[in-house]
């Protein structure tokens, strides 16, 4: 089956756990325990995901323990570090309103209050406090937080997302 176009990627997959084939996995989500009701998850390096059974999937202090169709010991399992662990963003719930899926905002154009265009939003990371969303522009890239007041609005209809961000910054 080919890989769909839209996908979220939900987590990553940390390392091997115990002897039976499964894997801890981290998830990116607040409510960690979600991705278990989803019985196919899509699994892989970046741009090489592949649809994937999942066997067993249940919550382990701050990971998931999960062991996918087919992988029965620790080698098969070691197989899968550092995978990431991607849904179809089709097979995703809409989110509440004034809620947006990351990989919805990637590629929306940035601009400031006064209309200045920061750039396109290019991706997101934690730093340990917040996410920062990663802008990129002509000369470079810029890192605006995704905290306080920096984010004014995001409006998928007309592609944009408004920040109290000078151009300078």
């Amino acid at each position: 089956m080919a890989t769909p176009t839209r996908m979220v990627v939900m987590g990553r997959v940390a390392a091997p756990f115990g002897v039976k084939g499964a894997v801890k996995v981290e998830s990116f989500g607040a409510e960690r325990g979600s991705l278990c009701k989803f019985p196919r998850w899509w699994v892989g390096k970046a741009g090489k995901l592949r649809e994937t059974a999942v066997a067993e999937c249940r919550e382990h202090g701050t990971h998931l323990i999960v062991r996918f169709e087919g992988c029965h010991d620790r080698d098969e399992a070691s197989a899968y570090r550092g995978a990431e662990v991607a849904l179809r963003r089709e097979d995703l719930p809409e989110p509440a309103e004034h809620e947006f899926y990351q990989a919805d905002v990637i590629g929306l154009v940035v601009v400031n209050a006064k209309g200045e265009r920061l750039g396109k939003v290019a991706g997101f990371f934690g730093n340990g406090a917040h996410e920062v969303m990663r802008v990129e522009h002509e000369r470079g890239e810029r890192l605006l937080p995704v905290a306080g007041d920096v984010i004014q609005r995001i409006d998928l209809d007309k592609g944009t997302v408004v920040v109290e961000w000078g151009a300078e910054w």
